[in-house]
């Protein structure tokens, strides 16, 4: 059974990733598990009410066995589950059925980020790229980008920074002399870089919880934080290093986005849209995989808890 395939008034037995978990108490005093659960084919609520304690916060990343009825909730599919349980080594499950991953190829797409960088024609930031490339090669290509909302999935980082660095490359020529292509692509290849550091991670690769540095620091001021220790450790000029910096802090546009500080010259002001464009293009594509041609979605918070229309 895969998440794509439920529907109103359907019973089932199935496995799924447990995504998030949250042990709530009810208006008539009763304790249920509220949480959600993924395949590679999206996400689900759901809920069981009849909660007798065996899983809970702690066994979110973990594949759990669940029997449940899809329900309707607030226009909305919800499941409502009777029993859950840890899955066990003598269940028979295909992993690759559960861990989502991006839908792209992962060598090509970390060939295209490095010509990308190769490319550059300033020898500081091609020369900081490259190392950072080098020293986070493997946790750039296969963790996702988000905990949730867009690419929370395996090789999400390397898909939403490959398609922005692509826009970056582009727009540099549109904008021609106003934009510092190296550096827009430089700050792009960047900006999301420290999530290594931002995310707990389950055995599987995916987001469970956002780490202690994660949580009281956040991927910005690392990511700024490294690029002034990389910087300094091949000597680039200070005004290059507080230039990446700026974009990498400021990239969310709006404090009230998460943003540091707010873009500052033109190149930081450019990575703050495209980032926006990337994110938003992506939770449309998802969104679009669970539409027919000529309907609309359910509303979709990520995009302004609106419902969104998919054309012939």
């Amino acid at each position: 059974m895969m998440v794509k395939d439920i529907s109103i008034g359907m019973q089932f037995d199935g496995f799924f990733i447990l995504k998030t978990a949250a042990i709530k108490t009810s208006k008539n005093g009763s304790t249920y598990l509220d949480g959600t659960l993924e395949d590679r084919s999206g996400t689900v609520g759901f809920k069981h009410w009849d909660y007798g304690g065996l899983i809970g916060p702690a066994d979110v990343g973990k594949i759990v066995k669940v029997r449940a009825e899809g329900k309707e909730y607030q226009g909305n599919l919800q499941l409502t589950v009777t029993k859950i349980r840890v899955a066990e080594h003598t269940d028979e499950y295909d992993l690759e059925e559960l861990v989502p991953v991006a839908p792209i190829n992962e060598t090509e797409a970390f060939l295209q980020v490095r010509e990308l960088i190769a490319n550059m024609r300033d020898g500081d930031y091609r020369s900081i790229c490259e190392t950072m490339l080098d020293r986070y090669a493997s946790e750039f290509r296969r963790i996702p980008a988000a905990k949730s909302f867009h690419h929370s999935f395996i090789c999400g980082l390397l898909m939403h920074t490959s398609y922005m660095m692509r826009a970056a490359d582009f727009y540099a020529t549109v904008y021609g002399p106003m934009i510092d292509r190296d550096l827009l692509v430089a700050g792009t290849f960047m900006h999301d870089l420290s999530k290594r550091e931002e995310f707990a991670l389950s055995d599987f690769g995916i987001v469970t919880d956002y780490s202690l540095k994660g949580e009281l620091l956040g991927h910005l001021v690392m990511g700024a934080d490294v690029i002034g220790e990389v910087g300094a450790e091949l000597g680039l000029p200070e005004e290059k290093i507080l230039l990446l910096q700026h974009m990498v802090l400021s990239h969310h546009g709006k404090p009230e986005y998460g943003a540091a500080v707010i873009p500052k010259f033109a190149e930081a002001e450019l990575l703050f849209f495209l980032d926006m464009i990337d994110s938003r293009m992506e939770i449309y594509r998802e969104a679009y995989e669970n539409v027919e041609p000529g309907s609309f979605s359910d509303r979709v918070f990520a995009l302004d808890n609106k419902r969104v229309y998919r054309h012939s």
